[in-house]
């Protein structure tokens, strides 16, 4: 299950690259069945809010017509930033599962755990699932980035 909801987030994350932006990708899931889907939107929306957790919350809140995603699950290739960490416990997920750890920015232990803050509610943290997929895609695009960037130099 963990392995089939990761390759999906990572099918999300694939449409981020046509956009042109961090390839990141989130699917929501209730009783093993998927409520939504989002990829980054960051650059195309032009809004810095546009994080695939963010809009897979939005469209899974869209579907039950609720503010609580009580008994969801999220499926995201990278660990959480603090927007996105913040958000995932203030929609009642219960569990996050995550792929690559983002060492500079990562909120769910690898520069801080929100997760571990004593908040009304508490959301189960796994991390590292399809860590080597999802970490090569998000450093394949860095280093495309990085290489067009000294190209433009």
């Amino acid at each position: 299950m963990f392995e089939e909801m990761m390759t999906k987030a990572l099918e999300q994350a694939v449409k981020a690259l046509v956009h042109d932006d961090v390839p990141v990708g989130a699917v929501i899931v209730k009783d093993e069945k998927v409520i939504a889907k989002a990829h980054n939107r960051r650059f195309c929306d032009k809004d810095s809010t546009s994080h695939a957790e963010i809009l897979a919350i939005r469209k899974a809140c869209s579907f039950f017509n609720e503010q609580f995603l009580d008994g969801c699950d999220i499926y995201v290739t990278c660990e959480p930033c603090i927007m996105c960490a913040g958000a995932i416990i203030q929609a009642r997920i219960k569990n996050l599962y995550f792929g690559a750890y983002d060492k500079k920015a990562g909120c769910a232990g690898s520069v801080l755990n929100v997760f571990d803050t004593p908040f009304n509610h508490k959301v189960s943290v796994k991390g590292g699932i399809m860590e080597k997929e999802c970490s090569k895609m998000l450093s394949d695009f860095f280093k495309k980035k990085r290489k067009l960037d000294s190209e433009e130099a």
